[in-house]
């Protein structure tokens, strides 16, 4: 299989262009790319998309994402992490007891407004924050709607709690960490923070970056493009019709069609990604056989 995407688990230490370039060397491919970027201090789950499947990216960096972070609740840091230099420390959070945690937390859980980290690769008038932010500069950041679905603790050790998220695409981690010190009024940033989901993926089935060069491995890893979508409905067409969608042509379908982008298949192949109005196939997106 030549098109494919790949669950790695990124240690801490490098960045994600760093793990697309090492995987760009061991597998001999140029066309590589990643659906998410995770901090270098961070780990866990990177989905790269390899060959022809880097056109899959789009559909696959919107996936919900579960972490495991470590906040620790006695300082900001001008970063929003433990990379950075901490600020307005304080021992308030001597005084914070369980039910002040779960309080906090539940008012961070559902549909929330929340201002990017300064340190972050948010555009404001053609300029990443982090690069003005770097000069001592600050960038007008407009806070940004994102979602938090679950929100549970796994450990409180005070100053520190570990807390599982289940979060939308899009979320900083970071900001949440120094929103929730803010809310308590002890400061918050993340000390450490590991990815262990996206979408049905899932970092334990993924392969470890060190393993990259050993390709009966990476084989054993490699997920088929059609696989990759199984989050999208599924339409199943004969030969025929795969062929013309392939060809980019408009194909009427006998039957039910969902109302929103999904994928068409054909012997267990990638045919398309398609839309359908009034009984007629649309291709938005189609895919030769390997």
């Amino acid at each position: 299989m030549n098109d494919f995407v790949l669950p790695i688990d990124k240690p801490v230490g490098p960045t994600s262009h760093d793990v697309v370039a090492r995987a760009r060397r061991a597998l001999h491919e140029k066309r590589i790319g990643h659906t998410g970027t995770l901090d270098p201090f961070a780990s866990g789950l990177l989905l790269l998309c390899i060959g022809r499947a880097t056109r899959l990216a789009e559909f696959l960096s919107g996936l919900p994402k579960t972490y495991i972070a470590d906040i620790m609740l006695d300082a900001f840091t001008d970063t929003d992490d433990r990379t950075g230099r901490r600020i307005r420390e304080t021992d308030a959070w001597q005084s914070i007891d369980d039910a002040r945690l779960r309080d906090a937390l539940a008012h961070f859980t559902g549909t929330i407004r929340q201002v990017p980290p300064a340190y972050s690769a948010k555009k404001v008038g053609g300029e990443r924050s982090y690069r003005a932010a770097r000069r001592g500069e600050s960038l007008d950041l407009q806070a940004v709607e994102v979602t938090i679905h679950a929100l549970r603790i796994l450990e409180f050790t005070p100053p520190l709690v570990r807390v599982e998220v289940d979060c939308s695409s899009g979320t900083y981690i970071r900001a949440l960490a120094r929103d929730v010190g803010a809310y308590l009024g002890t400061g918050g940033y993340l000390q450490e923070l590991r990815r262990t989901r996206v979408g049905r993926f899932d970092v334990d089935d993924a392969l470890p970056l060190d393993r990259i060069d050993d390709p009966a491995t990476v084989a054993d890893h490699a997920v088929s493009p059609l696989d990759a979508l199984r989050h999208l409905p599924r339409v199943d067409v004969d030969a025929a019709t795969a062929d013309r969608l392939r060809h980019g042509q408009r194909v009427p379908f006998d039957g039910p069609l969902p109302d929103r982008d999904f994928v068409v298949a054909s012997a267990d192949h990638l045919v398309a990604i398609a839309s359908g109005r009034d009984g007629v196939l649309h291709p938005r997106k189609v895919f030769t056989e390997s």
